[in-house]
C-alpha cells in the first residue's frame, strides 16, 4: 500500500455504510448504552447491508522480528479493509486516536472510524483517521 495516495473509493463507499449505519442506531436508541450494545447493533446492521463484518479482531505486534499476541483487538473490521472502533464515553481522548492509527500501520491499511455513540448528535462523535 501506497501512502499518500486517494482512498480507494470502495472504502470511502464502505465508511459511508458505516457512517449511516451509526446515525440510524443513534437515532433509534441514542446516547447512554454500553458499547457492546452499539456494537452488536452496527454488526447486525451492516450485516443486512450484506457486509463481511469481523468482530473483536487480533491485532498482531511484531517486536524485533517477533510476532507477540499482545491482545490487541479492533472492535469491528468490515470487508478487510476499514477498521470501526467504537466508543460509549463522554468525550474522545486523542489515546484513542492515537490506538487507531496504531491499528491502521499495524494492519497495513488506510482509513479508521472513531465512532462515539455517547453523544447527543452522532455526527459530533465520528471521526476519521487517515493513515
Amino acid at each position: 500500500m501506497k501512502r499518500f495516495e486517494p482512498i480507494s473509493l470502495e472504502i470511502e463507499r464502505l465508511a459511508r455504510e458505516v457512517v449511516d449505519s451509526s446515525f440510524k442506531i443513534h437515532k433509534a436508541l441514542g446516547p447512554g448504552l454500553l458499547e457492546s450494545v452499539y456494537q452488536a447493533c452496527m454488526v447486525h446492521e451492516l450485516h443486512r447491508r450484506g457486509f463481511r463484518v469481523k468482530t473483536e479482531v487480533k491485532v498482531p505486534v511484531v517486536y524485533e522480528g517477533l510476532r507477540l499476541d499482545a491482545d490487541l483487538r479492533i472492535d469491528l473490521l468490515v470487508e478487510d479493509q476499514l477498521i470501526v472502533e467504537l466508543k460509549a464515553v463522554d468525550k474522545i481522548s486523542t489515546i484513542f486516536e492515537a490506538q487507531l492509527l496504531t491499528y491502521l500501520r499495524l494492519l497495513d491499511l488506510r482509513l479508521g472510524l472513531l465512532i462515539n455513540f455517547n453523544v447527543p448528535l452522532i455526527k459530533d462523535g465520528i471521526k476519521r483517521v487517515i493513515l
